[in-house]
């Protein structure tokens, strides 16, 4: 693994000695703080510079690696980056955008994204090599965080297109995978809910509890590589396919998930969760039940990582569906889905702990440590992965991918051939840094993880618990030509062999054979066009009577439509006054009734006797006669008879 690269041995050697480390190494508080489960991954590379996370000041402090190569390295000389709205909350890992412009800031309670500045100048450094350098920081869901105070971020990863806008995917404690946007940083384009709708109806602590004391929670996901997916997978019509990243989602009890995402799409099942992948060959305890790390190598087949807090990796190989019976009648159900299945090609346990013997003769004294494990690619090496975990780093190849490729690319239908396969040749370890050398020791975990893999030389840097760093030289896959004639070495016949099977005769008589072979090919041709002009003129007589059926369709025109809807107003209308009519002739009849019963019989005239008629004559002349006013004022009592 190790390897001299000469000219960096001295970039090397003063990195340790940089002011920039030292500075953060005087911060580190003087007593043991307690033991925290998350590891931390604070170092990143960018183009010849390290960039360091400074929890204290909120800022990036950046050292150019090429200023330490020269006769007089520059150890006193670093950029800080200064965020302008700097993390409110405790960060555990700095991720790098796949365009490389953007820093994201992980937290357990929250993200933030570090805009970089551009470069320009002599030495291409920030803003033309200031000191202290503002960087704009936007703040991902922090209305949800704030909000939802029991919640936590679980796994954070960026999106992984360069050409799309940068969008960073959540995965928090309530079991749902979010997408965000920095142009939308508060609300997700897109939700994955991972639970079933059963268990989103429980109350929302007890449930989480529950399910997370049966390891039923996602812990973890990685993508891989930009696959073509036929539409029919995705519930789609058509025979074309559909570019998608898969996306591998690990819970806590070791089982794996899939989905399909691609952020330009919007239709069919893309994002539908698919799973749990069958494993091969199953299992009791479904290959452990405390998983804690995924990761999806960019091999053909995908190749998945699944590490445990136990210190052991699963190496599985991702292979497509087998067309059983089973499999079979999925497909003509349109409901089902058509799941991949993860084969175990191999585990590893890695050694977390020295193991020391307690005498001689004696065996070995096992450890029962565990820890986290984080898992991080090999730029250099696509087939080389590394661990880091608070016991230190390992290194992890696998030689046999190259084989494995041949055997799947081989007409060979025995899948169990992989076993002897991986019979044949293991992937190799090697435990680069140990942090914990003794059991009584508590363990160092590692602060920060790098691979170096421009001109400098490919180089491991490694920042431990208290800053001190750690550089080591790497191989590196320069992918050698192959040669033809190796390829025909490598062969599984003879060149003498590979000569006579070209030169060998398949028929006794060969002109002959070709005439018959020529007059069969004629009279399926025939045949093919008459097939085909059969076919042409029954989609013709398809057509004609399709058409004709149309054509007496009532098909009503946009007048006639509103006609029609004028026409049903009016009856409505009549309806409402007929009502009316109705209304008023009763009232009319009640009233007619009402005036018969109402008329009663004229009353009798009053009848005078001549004696009163005389009476009232006189009075009235004496009212009218001027000269007896004075009369006017008396009583007259006129009896009625």
């Amino acid at each position: 693994m190790a390897a001299e690269c000469g000219p960096a041995e001295q970039w090397r050697a003063v990195l340790p000695l940089h002011a920039a480390l030292g500075r953060l190494r005087a911060a580190v508080p003087a007593s043991s703080a307690p033991r925290s489960p998350l590891l931390r991954s604070l170092l990143l590379g960018l183009d010849g510079d390290l960039l360091l996370w400074d929890g204290e000041r909120g800022a990036l402090l950046g050292i150019d690696l090429r200023r330490l190569g020269g006769p007089e390295p520059e150890l006193s000389r670093y950029q800080t980056l200064l965020c302008i709205n700097p993390p409110l909350f405790e960060v555990y890992q700095t991720l790098l955008s796949p365009a490389r412009r953007h820093v994201a800031l992980v937290g357990t309670k929250g993200l933030s994204v570090v805009e970089l500045p551009k470069r320009w100048g002599r030495n291409s450094e920030f803003e033309g090599g200031k000191a202290t350098v503002n960087c704009s920081t936007v703040p991902i869901a922090e209305r949800f965080f704030t909000s939802s105070t029991s919640l936590t971020l679980k796994h954070a990863a960026w999106y992984p297109c360069e050409t799309l806008e940068p969008h960073v995917v959540l995965l928090t404690s309530d079991n749902t995978i979010r997408i965000y946007s920095l142009k939308v940083p508060q609300a997700p384009i897109k939700v994955i809910a991972l639970s079933d709708a059963e268990e989103e109806t429980l109350i929302i602590n007890k449930g989480r509890a529950y399910t997370a004391s049966l390891g039923e929670t996602a812990v973890a996901f990685d993508f891989g590589p930009l696959v073509p997916i036929q539409r029919s997978i995705l519930g789609q019509r058509g025979s074309e396919e559909v570019l998608a990243f898969p996306l591998y989602i690990l819970y806590e009890n070791g089982e794996t998930f899939l989905t399909y995402i691609n952020l330009l799409q919007s239709a069919g099942n893309l994002g539908k969760l698919l799973g749990p992948l069958p494993m091969h060959p199953a299992a009791e305890d479904n290959y452990g039940y405390d998983a804690c790390a995924v990761l999806c190598l960019p091999c053909v087949p995908n190749i998945l990582v699944i590490a445990t807090e136990s210190g052991v990796l699963y190496h599985c190989v991702v292979l497509d569906a087998e067309e059983d019976e089973e499999q079979s009648e999925k497909l003509w159900d349109p409901r089902s889905d058509i799941v991949p299945s993860l084969y175990v090609f191999e585990c590893v346990e890695l050694e977390l702990a020295l193991k020391l013997a307690s005498g001689d003769e004696e065996e070995p004294l096992e450890s029962d440590f565990s820890c986290p494990i984080k898992l991080h690619r090999d730029p250099k090496c696509p087939t080389r992965y590394h661990c880091t975990h608070e016991a230190g780093v390992h290194s992890v190849g696998l030689t046999w991918i190259n084989k494995l490729q041949k055997f799947l690319g081989s007409d060979e239908e025995d899948k169990d051939g992989l076993q002897e396969l991986g019979a044949e040749q293991k992937c190799f370890v090697e435990h680069i840094l140990c942090t914990k050398p003794l059991p009584c020791r508590q363990p160092a975990p590692i602060r920060g993880f790098w691979i170096v893999s421009d001109i400098l030389g490919p180089t491991m840097i490694c920042i431990t618990n208290t800053y001190e760093c750690i550089t080591r030289p790497l191989l590196e896959d320069k992918g050698d030509a192959t040669s033809p004639l190796r390829v025909l070495d490598e062969s599984q016949h003879s060149f003498e062999k590979h000569i006579q099977s070209i030169l060998r005769r398949s028929s006794a008589n060969p002109l002959l054979l070709k005439k018959s072979l020529r007059e069969m090919a004629e009279r399926l041709a025939d045949k093919y066009e008459e097939a085909k002009e059969k076919q042409e003129d029954i989609m013709n007589r398809m057509k004609k009577v399709l058409r004709n059926f149309h054509s007496h369709l009532p098909v009503l025109s946009d007048s006639e439509r509103d006609m029609r809807k004028e026409l049903q107003t009016i009856h409505d209308q009549l309806q409402h006054l007929s009502n009316a009519i109705r209304q008023v002739k009763i009232k009319k009849e009640y009233q007619q009734k009402m005036m018969e019963k109402g008329i009663t019989p004229q009353k009798p005239s009053i009848t005078l006797s001549a004696y009163q008629s005389k009476c009232i004559q006189t009075v009235l002349k004496e009212e009218c006669n001027p000269s007896s006013v004075q009369l006017a004022g008396k009583m007259y009592v006129i009896p009625v008879v």
